[in-house]
């Protein structure tokens, strides 16, 4: 079972509700630049660079509750709350706003870019793997598109992962962890920015909890409203096997040999202990954690294994099996949207979406409005506008 500390890890380092962290906070300028953290227990770590910068360092609460998706759904919005309330009282710069995480919160930056694609303006996962987020189900790679992310990974199954990522259509970078300085890290945030509009956007979701798209709001949804045009843009990761040895985690950035088991459940009764690591997997060596997930990405069938287990000076032969997890099926909502300023319109597509909420710039008021193939002659002013469609009538009304 690969890790999900990234899903569970208590987070206490900044008190109990989404706040701001340390000195960064204190000496930060009105209208910062912030770092934004899924794993605030991770705050120490950015708190004195970010301070050397000017930057603010901002925390989300720790989940109460709930399972795992839970736990981290919990997570993701409660750093997105504290976000766009600092946002709201002038304290950060709503075009610098960027996502870190380290280790195992690497996979939860994919996660939260995934969940909430519209508020940053680029995002660093440094070592661990995305791995875990992907075998979600949760990530979109319509929600990673545009936000740019730099992913500094261990070994060549990092980079070969990253490279197969890209080439879905993620903004990533890859670099090797090794070396990498904070300054660097910064150096490379600063360079990027949030358009507040951005001409193109595209988003997908499985969740109403999660229905925001920069300019558009997915407020009402039916799952009768197909539309083939727009296929789902979920990323699949592999074939979601894992060795029947009960859930136990183990640590996606550790460097080998084998995979070292980091966390066992409450009265779990395996053959695992917490430091034991699987080196072997039917007579075969486990180079790493990364080397693992490559196998078990290509197991097709549930069938008999045997792994070898080293304890200390030990070595224990365990058999077991390999079993293939069960993917609940879901529906997703999608929109998309375009400005075009030579033309003076806003077309937007969506599927499974029959309401939504436009804001509109002002440079684009006087616009005509399309939204699968219904027309709206002119939106007259800038601001919040409820649309509906109705009996393949669409209807704008301006936002309550």
């Amino acid at each position: 079972m690969i890790s999900k500390n990234w899903l569970t890890r208590s987070v206490v380092a900044c008190g109990i509700s989404a706040l701001f962290c340390g000195a960064a906070s204190a000496g930060a300028a009105e209208g910062a630049p912030a770092i934004a953290l899924i794993d605030a227990a991770d705050a120490p770590h950015w708190q004195a660079p970010a301070a050397a910068r000017g930057w603010r360092v901002i925390a989300g609460a720790a989940a109460q509750g709930g399972g795992p998706a839970t736990s981290i759904d919990a997570r993701v919005q409660a750093l997105a709350a504290a976000v766009r309330t600092a946002i709201e009282k002038g304290e950060a710069d709503p075009a610098r706003i960027y996502l870190a995480g380290r280790g195992d919160a690497s996979a939860g930056v994919f996660y939260t870019v995934s969940r909430v694609p519209d508020l940053w303006a680029a995002a660093v996962a440094i070592g661990g793997s995305p791995a875990p987020a992907i075998d979600t189900g949760r990530l979109f790679t319509a929600n990673l598109s545009r936000v740019p992310l730099l992913w500094a990974g261990a070994g060549a199954g990092g980079e070969a992962l990253a490279a197969k990522l890209k080439t879905a259509g993620l903004d990533l970078e890859w670099r090797p962890a090794a070396g990498l300085t904070d300054t660097a890290v910064f150096d490379w945030l600063a360079t990027h920015q949030r358009e507040a509009f951005p001409a193109t956007i595209d988003c997908e979701t499985n969740s109403p909890t999660f229905p925001r798209c920069y300019w558009i709001e997915m407020t009402r949804f039916d799952a009768q409203e197909r539309n083939d045009v727009l296929p789902s843009t979920e990323l699949r990761g592999g074939s979601g096997a894992s060795l029947d040895l009960g859930a136990f985690s183990y640590k996606t950035d550790d460097p080998g040999p084998g995979i070292l088991v980091s966390a066992l459940p409450p009265k779990y009764n395996g053959p695992l202990k917490v430091g034991d690591r699987i080196v072997e997997l039917d007579g075969g060596p486990i180079a790493d954690a990364q080397a693992y997930t490559a196998m078990m990405a290509k197991v097709t069938e549930e069938k008999q294994a045997v792994v070898m287990v080293q304890r200390g000076r030990e070595r224990k032969r365990v058999e077991t099996r390999i079993v293939l997890s069960r993917r609940d099926a879901f529906v997703t909502a999608r929109v998309q949207g375009q400005y075009l300023p030579a033309e003076k319109q806003i077309q937007i597509m969506s599927r499974t979406v029959t309401e939504m909420r436009l804001t509109v710039p002002p440079q684009w008021a006087g616009s005509k409005l399309f939204w699968n193939g219904l027309v709206l002659e002119k939106i007259d002013a800038p601001g919040c506008y409820r649309l509906t469609i109705d009996k393949e009538l669409l209807h704008a009304a301006p936002c309550r």
